[in-house]
């Protein structure tokens, strides 16, 4: 009896674990991917990690320049899949999702309904959400809207980053879907509708929101600095020179005076109306990131002013 045969598609580093765990329990005859890209200096045309993976294992991968090309498609055909699994690829068209025998299913990095869309992870960080997860769902029509098949969880910590909160959800991806092509294959399955009345955006975060705000609450500012770490990473003004601040906490300092922040003991606080917050990792313009008593061992500027 042949092995089900599962095609997967997916791009970045968080995907490859899911593509390893998929190859050792079933057949993939086919890892959709993105084209290569230009990169660095000398712009030399590198893989997507999920293309890089996918070649270590010795699998077949298609790299289509878009999604509705007919010979990709035709390619597709020819593979007779069971299923498709997705995990952060592109939008998928009708035309292609509706191809496996059985089913399509993404993973999703948030506890869906909440935070459909680019940004999941980011989203419920800046939102103070107290926890997070996976969700295996059956593609339809919509973005982020088929019936849920499973879920994983995990707490959310009170100073993680959105970074950290990302490796957590990496492992649970894989298991979720190695999980998920078993029931599917089985056809023992619970297919739960969402409750659109309990959904929420987390759309995709560009440059210019990522700037602080410092008329936010103490709360609101912490969770927002943790949300947008590392990439694409909250920004200040900081000695006319811009500079990314990638993690903080709450702090019990009372800071009164009005300045809104204050180098003292070797910590590097911000004060809001409702608080303070201590910076625990930051990146200056032009240098590497660093823990902040690294950036305040060098640092000779102002004790306080004011951060706009």
């Amino acid at each position: 009896m042949s092995r089900p045969k599962i095609v997967f598609m997916g791009t970045p580093e968080f995907s490859v674990p899911t593509l390893k765990a998929l190859y050792e329990s079933f057949e993939i005859p086919a890892v959709v991917t993105v084209p290569d890209k230009p990169k660095g200096r000398g712009q030399k045309m590198m893989p997507s990690p999920v293309k890089a993976a996918a070649e270590e294992l010795g699998l077949r991968v298609l790299q289509p320049v878009s999604l509705k090309d007919e010979d990709f498609i035709n390619e597709l055909k020819e593979i007779d899949a069971d299923i498709f699994c997705i995990v952060a690829f592109r939008i998928l068209p009708t035309a292609v999702f509706t191809l496996p025998k059985i089913a399509s299913f993404n993973v999703h990095t948030s506890l869906l309904p909440k935070f459909r869309g680019a940004a999941p992870i980011n989203w419920a960080i800046i939102k103070g959400e107290k926890k997070s997860g996976v969700t295996s769902f059956i593609l339809d029509e919509n973005i982020d809207t088929g019936n849920i098949v499973g879920t994983r969880e995990v707490a959310i910590g009170e100073s993680m980053t959105a970074g950290e909160l990302h490796d957590e959800l990496m492992p649970l991806a894989a298991e979720l879907a190695v999980e998920t092509c078993e029931q599917l294959l089985s056809g023992e399955y619970q297919r739960l509708t969402q409750d659109d009345s309990l959904a929420s955006p987390a759309p995709k975060i560009f440059r210019d929101d990522c700037k602080i705000d410092f008329d936010m609450g103490a709360e609101d500012l912490k969770n927002f600095i943790n949300g947008m770490s590392p990439i694409p990473g909250a920004w200040t003004e900081f000695e006319g020179k811009k500079v990314k601040l990638l993690k903080s906490e709450i702090s019990s300092e009372i800071h009164t005076k009005p300045k809104n922040y204050l180098i003292k003991n070797d910590n590097f606080l911000l004060q809001t109306a409702s608080g303070t917050v201590k910076v625990l990792v930051i990146q200056p313009e032009g240098k590497k990131v660093m823990q902040i008593r690294d950036f305040l061992a060098g640092y000779r500027g102002n004790k306080e002013g004011i951060l706009e």
